[in-house]
């Protein structure tokens, strides 16, 4: 891809049919030209001109007439953002200093409370809080809709600047105020900023022979994490390790090549993701060779509507090629790549480049990644005016060309106790407490899905 500095998995608008007059349409079925190329041209140029000359009015009369004095350059960047904004919810401006703070996230350190936000109806939108951070210990959870940072209310504010608003310095407190999914009144939540140290991979022994592996998110440190994760808990398990469970829920995704890296990970050969461009030289596929690092160990992955992007990459590959069996719920939904270009004064353009594509050739823009067994973490039913989705987005680009009904095989690998998973938690079950792994609902059904692939792959033996 062009002027590429990295990727990130976050499209150009979609010409609608026009309907032209009976002479028009005869015209063009008959081959003539009612504008000659070199006239079309000169039309274009001159509306670009007035268009230009549109944004030119309006900047001197804000810098003229607006109520209190403007800065050239908050005005200028305000529009480029508003400009990139316009085009879909992954699209943005960053100035310099955003620029520079994403740089240090996808690093795996940044500073703030441990949020992955995006912008929904004037609110920002918690997609997911990161492991063992303020946000997380705080009781922050995905769909939470922050509407007001230190008393002040975030509507007419962009993400970028309710984004700079929660970080700060260390050790300095904010108020945070969320509307949350089956709470009727708004709850008030405070936070102490921290450095946040994120490693991308956490792991543990579930038993002694099957290994927890969670991706909280996809950073430079992702491949290398799953790598230390699987030769450590074969030495801990003193080589007993029989299945693993790939956790990626409320993985908010981020750098293309680390789910690439991680796909090929468990999956031997094949292809892991393909990417098309506007231009069709700018296309491109990833394939694994010689991979699979557990030689078809029994795989669990765990996905739910905070899984986006990077982590509906490695899901659908996996699910694709019949590697793992999926537990949870339908995935985020967001199908498309997002190029990161440095412009002049030290700022940068996220600009939605690219759609990708699963092995199968599904598009998963704004449908998700469907798990092969649904187990939700829940009783409570989500609010219908609450997104929870891609397609939920204002301004979501369309799914387009990918395989509507791709020729999978059917899934004859599913163990006999699939079919007696229960979809939602019994009545009266303990809330979810993270400290404590017996009260997630979800992992212990993927833990009883792993042993039962565990205890059919021996019995084949």
């Amino acid at each position: 891809m062009k002027f590429r500095n990295f990727l990130l998995l976050g499209a150009a608008f979609v010409a609608g049919a026009v309907a032209l007059p009976m002479s028009e349409r005869a015209a063009l079925t008959l081959g003539f030209d009612l504008m000659s190329p070199a006239n079309a041209a000169e039309s274009s140029r001159a509306e670009t001109y007035r268009l230009l000359n549109l944004f030119s009015d309006v900047f001197e009369r804000v810098r003229a007439d607006y109520v209190e004095p403007v800065k050239d350059k908050d005005v200028v960047e305000n529009a480029i953002n508003g400009m990139l904004t316009g085009l879909d919810p992954h699209s943005s401006y960053m100035n310099a200093k955003a620029f520079k703070d994403m740089q240090v996230q996808t690093k795996g350190e940044f500073g703030g409370l441990g949020l992955e936000v995006t912008a929904e109806s004037g609110f920002v939108k918690v997609i997911s809080p990161i492991d063992d951070t303020p946000a997380q210990r705080a009781g922050m959870k995905a769909g939470d809709l922050i509407t007001t940072i230190d008393g002040q209310s975030v509507q007419g504010l962009s993400l970028n600047d309710a984004v700079e608003k929660m970080r700060g310095k260390p050790d300095t407190k904010i108020q945070l105020t969320v509307k949350r999914i089956g709470v009727d009144k708004p709850v008030e939540v405070s936070l102490v900023r921290e450095v946040i140290k994120v490693p991308s991979v956490k792991f543990h022994l579930e038993g002694d022979d099957v290994g927890y592996i969670r991706i909280s998110s996809f950073t430079e440190q992702s491949d290398i994490g799953v790598r230390k994760a699987l030769d450590e808990l074969r030495a801990k398990s003193n080589k007993k390790l029989r299945g693993i469970v790939l956790d990626l829920r409320n993985d908010p995704g981020g750098l293309l090549d680390q789910a690439v890296a991680v796909g090929q990970d468990f999956i031997k050969d094949g292809e892991i993701v393909s990417t098309r461009a506007r231009h069709t030289e700018d296309n491109q596929r990833w394939d694994a060779h010689d991979g699979d690092l557990t030689a078809g160990m029994p795989m669990v992955v765990m996905i739910n509507s905070g899984s986006a992007s990077a982590s509906e990459i490695v899901a659908g590959a996996l699910q694709d090629h019949r590697r793992a069996v999926l537990v949870g719920t339908r995935s985020f939904g967001k199908g498309s790549v997002q190029t990161v270009i440095p412009l002049p004064g030290d700022g940068a353009m996220r600009l939605t480049t690219a759609r990708y594509y699963t092995p199968s050739g599904r598009s998963i823009q704004g449908l998700g990644v469907e798990p092969d067994i649904e187990v939700r973490d829940s009783r409570v039913e989500p609010p219908k005016f609450l997104p929870e989705h891609e397609a939920d987005l204002k301004g979501a680009i369309t799914n387009k060309g990918g395989v509507e009904d791709p020729k999978l095989p059917p899934r004859t690998d599913l163990p006999e106790i699939a079919k007696d998973i229960p979809k939602m938690p019994p009545e009266g079950a303990p809330e979810f407490d993270v400290t404590k792994p017996e009260t997630d609902f979800q992992l212990q059904q993927a833990l009883k899905v792993v042993r039962a692939m565990q205890a059919a792959q021996h019995a084949a033996n």
